[in-house]
This record gives structure tokens, sequence and C-alpha cells, in this order.
């Protein structure tokens, strides 16, 4: 959704900035479900989940700021690193579900918890990203039909249209410890539709798990919400000493020193912290005032100007797909209309391809000028970010079908202007006017691109 940022609070406390893309701020949808998320993590006070320290949702450019964590996604952890232990999972499993006490205890349900929304730190995991959080009490946020989650780690009353409780996100959570253990979920890969009803009507396959330790996994994937454990059951349990096949999972001042984690991610971690944490400058302090001594004074040099926090590993953020999909879809209809056009009877009954030698071929041409930028316009759009298209290529684009456009209403003009009427025109003459309309909404439906922030 957009830029994160590694900068300072007043106090010169580490935080992570996320600022919303431009074109994603001036869309009030999207606003609403912003101002939703600053809602919850205001609400949510807990050690496992990073914590609000500011948020301006109603601003030119929204931006929320939380805590810095230092670490990395549990998602890339594993797919870099393997699945983890049994104590390591344990662990894990103990400090999300205390996170999920502490996001339920303000009334809410995160509805996607996911290894793509857990960082590991050193001492332990974070639950991120109340995006599509919701009031525990409410049944529905959304339009009928739209579910909201990740596929493959839903549960199955969020594909069914059940009203979610905190039992959706105990599901979640075994689906994750399921993933850390094991490397895949417990549903499989596959499309959308296909995981959804493995949710739905299949058991999960677990038998990658590794046992004993992680039995109450099988519970938290229970189908009826009422059968699964509670998270303060979850703590309760995972927090007890592991089985004697597998080390205990440590606790107190072992996770201080990454003793919970797996060796290798415990080795990588310190290579998440970026470089910028040790350039930042500490907030100036103002000297106290020294009685000067006799002598020649030495020239003080001035303090450096302060670095800028530069961007952490910025995502590239592209719209969702149903608005990516009606951006384009004028230029496709454009191009339909057009080349239906010139072919279809034209101008008293003959087409325009079959009357190139007799004054047709301009509009010939205009189709294939206009085809041509049509093209580049589809292909720029699908290799920039967040959809956005080179300026030359818009600007190409535009003149293109402002000049087809033109070609047309001086034929209409011209035959008014002789016949006093448009009876000349056959089918193929107002598909084609569809079509001109079609390329200069494009234009519009086209943004141009705009200058990345220098890192």
């Amino acid at each position: 959704m957009g830029r994160v940022y590694l900068g300072r609070s007043p106090s010169g406390r580490l935080v992570a900035v996320k600022v919303v893309r431009p074109e994603l701020a001036d869309d009030p949808d999207f606003r609403r479900r912003f101002a939703r998320e600053v809602a919850a993590a205001r609400k949510v006070n807990g050690f496992f989940t990073a914590a609000l320290v500011d948020a301006d949702p109603d601003g030119p450019s929204p931006w929320l700021a939380t805590a810095y964590v230092p670490g990395m996604p549990l998602d890339t952890a594993v797919a870099v690193h393997g699945p983890w232990p049994v104590a390591s999972v344990r662990t894990l499993g103990a400090g999300l579900a205390e996170a999920l006490e502490a996001v339920h205890a303000a009334g809410l349900v995160h509805r996607d918890l996911k290894p793509s929304n857990v960082l590991i730190a050193a001492d332990g995991p974070r639950v991120v990203d109340f995006g599509i959080s919701v009031a525990a009490e409410a049944t529905a946020l959304t339009r009928t039909g739209i579910v909201v989650g990740t596929p493959g780690f839903m549960a199955p009353e969020q594909l069914t249209g059940k009203p979610v409780t905190p039992a959706t996100d105990v599901f979640a959570l075994g689906a994750v410890l399921t993933y850390a253990a094991t490397g895949t979920g417990p549903f499989g890969t596959g499309s959308a539709q296909s995981l959804n009803f493995r949710i739905v009507y299949e058991e999960p396959d677990l038998s990658g798990l590794p046992s004993p330790g992680l039995e109450i996994v099988a519970r938290c994937l229970a189908k009826d919400p009422a059968h699964r454990p509670s998270v303060t059951a979850l703590v309760e349990e995972l927090a007890l000493p592991a089985p004697a096949a597998d080390a205990p999972p440590p606790t107190g001042s072992d996770l201080a020193d990454t003793a919970w984690l797996p060796g290798p991610v415990a080795l990588a971690l310190p290579a998440t912290v970026p470089a910028s944490r040790q350039t930042l400058p500490p907030r100036p302090a103002t000297p106290a005032p020294v009685t000067p001594r006799p002598g020649p004074a030495s020239p003080v040099p001035p303090a450096p100007a302060p670095i800028p926090p530069r961007p952490l590993a910025a995502p590239i953020v592209t719209p969702p797909p149903q608005a990516r999909r009606r951006s384009v879809l004028p230029i496709w209809i454009a191009m339909a209309s057009l080349a239906l056009g010139v072919v279809l009877p034209f101008l008293d009954g003959a087409a325009v391809v079959t009357s190139l030698d007799q004054g047709a071929w301009p509009f010939a041409l205009a189709v294939l000028l206009s085809t041509a930028t049509c093209v580049a316009a589809l292909a720029a759009r699908r290799r920039a970010t967040a959809g956005r298209g080179p300026l030359w290529v818009r600007i190409a684009h535009a003149v293109i079908s402002t000049l087809t456009t033109g070609l047309f209403v001086t034929l209409v003009a011209t035959l008014y202007a002789d016949e006093g009427n448009l009876d000349q025109l056959e089918p193929g003459a107002w598909i084609f006017a569809l079509g001109c309309l079609a390329l200069l909404y494009s234009v519009f439906r086209f943004p141009a691109s705009r200058r990345r922030p220098a890192p």
C-alpha cells in the first residue's frame, strides 16, 4: 500500500513510517480502510505487537509510524533458512498467542494473521498490519460476496460468510505454526479457489508436523470454532517445557540472546538492521557553558548535517487487481472498436479497408497508430511501478488519440455541412466513434509517472 521508511521520533526512538502511495490516498474506500487500521492499532497494547507511535490518516499523504522491529518476516525466515524445530515453534506460538490476546482484549479480530504479518526479532515475534481487523461483534465490513483475508490462512467461517470471532485468529495461528514447522501451510499450495475449498471441506495435512510438542496445532485447525482452544489456553500450554525429544523453549533472559530461534535465523537477524541505524545522528544536546581559558582558540568544526532516514526495503506495490482492470479496460475497448469499425461498412456501404484508394487511408493509418500507442500504454503499465507509465508514452497516446478523434469529428462535420444529416454513416462509423471515446477516456485513466524518492 505504500513505502516504509526508517525514521526517528522526537525522542530519538527508531520508528517504521508507512506512507500511503498517492494514487491510493485519493481513493475514499482505501482511506476508510487505512483509518480503520490506525484506529485498530491505537487500541492494541501488547509486547508482541508493533506499538503505534503516531499517525495521520486524514492528511494529504496518510501515514502511520510504529515502533521499529529489527527483524525479518516469518515467511522470509522459513523460506531462506528452512522449517523450525519444535521448541522454536512453541515459543513462536506462545508469543503470537499473547499478541492475539492483546488484540482480542481491545475488542478486535485481526482476520489476516499470516507469516508475512509476523516479524521475527531477537526478543520474540511481533504481529503487525491491522489493515482488515474488525470489531469482534461485527459480522461484515465489506460488500456482499467479498472475501477478506489471505488464501491458505483464513478460517472456514471467513469463507462461508459466518461471523468472525477470536477463534478465527486461532485457526490462522494454527496455519502459521504449521508453516513455521514444515515450510508449507496445512492446506498445501495452489490457486486461491483450491485452497479455500480445502479449508472448508477437507482436513488439514499435518503429516509433516514434527511431534511430540505440537499436537495443539490440530486443535487450532478445527472446522468448528467452538472446538478450537482459546488464546489464553494456547499461551499456557505453549509456555510449558517442550517434550524431552526436543530442547525446552527458552524463556526470560534467553529471549534476549536469540537462543529461542533456529541457529541460522539467529545469525541472520543482525543483518536485518539497516546501516542507517548507525548513521542517523543522535538528537543534539545543548552543551553546558564553559569558561574559556587564555590562549589561542581552536576552530571548532561544524556539526555534520543530519542524514535523512533511508527507506527500508521499499516494497513495490501495485494497485488492487480490480483497479488495474478498470484502468486498462478503456484501452482494450478502444482497440477492439477501432479495428471493428474499419472492417464493417463505414460510409455509404463501403468499409475503410476496402476503400483505401478512395481516400479512406487516413482512417486506416489512424487505427494503426492508435493501436500502437495502446499496446505501448498497456506494456508500460505492466512494467511500471504501481501501474504508472513513462511520461513519453502518455504523451504519444494522448496525441494520437486526439488526432484520431479529430479526424472522425472532421468527417462528421463535413458530412453534416454538405448533406444536412448523417444518414451516410454506417454501423462501422458509429463503432469507430465508440473507439474514439474510449481512447480519450483511456488518456485520463493513464496517470503519468512520478519521480521515485532518492534512495
